[in-house]
């Protein structure tokens, strides 16, 4: 059962492992990248942030990488936000949990991060983020407005997240479900969803349902013919065009809704 819920969960698994492209966009940015630790119950968490080339403050946005840990893409999704004008805080969750107390990248396979992924806390999970968020407070160039934003497992921790954490101005939901209780959320939530996607987009109509009994602002958006993880595949080099369209629209849906911030 565990094997088939893992396989449910990696719909895409054999293209991430070679994201040599995210890589090499990634080491040409000019824009400034550095690792913090974070301090979370204890633990230590390394967090990767990225600053804009801008000269106001700017809101902070904490990201959450998808299942298969803070790989390559994971940063270079952090940078290209970046590069619209907002600082990213991106933590590794696996921090810690790898061989020899390592992250994402001490995994020895993909298959590993996924199940270290799955297995991880969901407590814990919220402790670091609030630490991430607590951190990103603190940020001399910050503005003091943070969002949340997750892809795939981040997607709907990024959702859950919005349960949690009260100070947020909003919660970008990448194909990730909803948790099981709304009714702690206050900030809006923005939904980001695939046409081909049954498993997760499937739960749009009753969570639209449950948000509006509930009071809450969700503005959810289903891109058809796109399937789940489409913010990575349609970046790839082998895009195909339903994936590639919603990328961009996504990307861009997500930056207008950042500057209206």
């Amino acid at each position: 059962m565990k094997l088939l819920t893992l396989a449910l969960l990696v719909p895409f698994a054999a293209p991430v492992h070679a994201q040599d492209w995210a890589k090499s966009r990634l080491d040409a940015s000019p824009r400034h990248h550095e690792y913090v630790t974070l301090h979370a119950n204890g633990r230590n968490v390394q967090a990767f942030v990225v600053y804009p080339e801008v000269k106001q403050k700017t809101p902070v946005v904490i990201m959450i990488h998808e299942i298969f840990g803070q790989t390559d893409w994971a940063k270079e999704m952090a940078d290209e936000v970046a590069a619209e004008g907002f600082i990213v805080v991106e933590p590794d969750l696996l921090s810690g949990h790898g061989p020899n107390g390592g992250g994402s990248s001490a995994f020895p396979s993909q298959e590993a991060r996924v199940q270290a992924v799955s297995g991880l806390d969901p407590n814990e999970v919220n402790a670091d983020l609030d630490a991430a968020a607590d951190y990103a407070k603190t940020i001399p160039a910050a503005n003091g407005k943070l969002v949340v934003a997750g892809f795939c497992w981040g997607g709907g921790k990024s959702f859950a997240f919005a349960t949690h954490r009260h100070d947020l101005s909003a919660a970008f939901v990448f194909y990730g479900p909803p948790p099981s209780d709304l009714a702690a959320i206050t900030a809006p939530v923005y939904g980001f969803y695939a046409g081909n996607d049954a498993r997760i987009s499937a739960t749009v109509p009753d969570t639209t349902k449950a948000m509006k009994a509930a009071h809450k602002v969700y503005e959810p958006v289903i891109y058809d013919g796109a399937g789940h993880g489409f913010m990575r595949a349609g970046e790839a080099p082998d895009a195909n065009e339903a994936n590639k369209k919603a990328r961009e629209e996504g990307f861009s849906r997500l930056i207008a809704l950042l500057r209206k911030i």
